[in-house]
């Protein structure tokens, strides 16, 4: 067997039954000695097959003529954005043999791109800020490791934000996957139990520089925005209003390298 490290690929893959058998035994073994990822696990599991239940209904529906290939790919050339508005409802209708983390690269992005980095934020915060035991693959002790294991993976030099000035200390981190490759998360708490989390990931062409916008997805806001290729969020389940000095401390700090 490999000494490969387990990673969040290879637990969303798990999820999503698309290991190599070699590679699931690894992770199952990688589960049994560790309970709170297990768990985890477990409630991803349990939502992928809630997604697949609910989409049973329409799962083996024929698809209306509308939604052919051919018809899609003849539309395309002379109408370009309504193509891809048939495109995207045809994935959509696809849901039914998917599940879990499968379901969330489908989802639009929005316009700027921003609101799709945010919400993978708001996943995350949504996943990891509960988590009492291991909220946090690397802690701040290792913070070296940290920022060299996410830059190599990013393929950029990412930098870890301070936010000793607002009140904030660095947990740690780890890698997270998303629809549009690995993203570095960085959680931070303060004295009285709140965390924030701290997403960033290389972004699309054309939002290589985005302005700081507020975002909000449930009950957790924040703010995102893009700078020199790089996005850049930071969620919480504060008021805006506390989270904007606090995210203009990031982009000062997330300055060229």
């Amino acid at each position: 067997m490999s000494r490969r490290p387990i990673t969040e690929d290879d637990l969303h893959a798990y999820v999503d039954e698309a290991l190599e058998p070699e590679r699931r035994a690894e992770v199952a073994s990688y589960l049994a000695d560790h309970v709170d990822v297990a768990e985890r696990v477990a409630a991803f599991a349990a939502q992928r097959e809630q997604l697949r239940d609910a989409l049973a209904s329409i799962a083996d529906e024929p698809l209306p003529a509308a939604l052919s290939l051919s018809r899609i790919i003849e539309s395309r050339k002379r109408r370009p954005s309504r193509a891809w508005a048939a495109i995207a409802a045809l994935l959509l209708l696809g849901l039914g043999g998917l599940g879990g983390w499968t379901m969330r690269s489908l989802l639009p992005d929005g316009s700027s791109g921003l609101s799709a980095l945010a919400q993978e934020a708001a996943y995350s915060y949504g996943v990891y800020a509960p988590d009492r035991v291991r909220p946090v693959e690397i802690r701040a002790s290792d913070s070296a490791e940290l920022t060299q294991w996410v830059s190599n993976r990013l393929k950029q030099p990412v930098k870890v934000p301070d936010l000793a000035v607002s009140g904030y200390r660095l947990m740690g981190g780890r890698l997270i996957a998303t629809s549009h490759g690995p993203a570095a998360m960085f959680m931070y708490d303060d004295d009285h139990g709140n965390r924030l989390v701290v997403l960033t990931r290389p972004m699309s062409d054309p939002d290589q520089a985005t302005p700081m916008l507020p975002q909000s997805t449930g009950g957790v806001a924040g703010f995102a925005w893009a700078d020199r290729g790089m996005g850049y969020t930071l969620v919480g389940q504060l008021p805006a209003d506390t989270l904007k000095p606090i995210a203009n401390e990031i982009r000062k700090q997330a300055g060229p390298i």
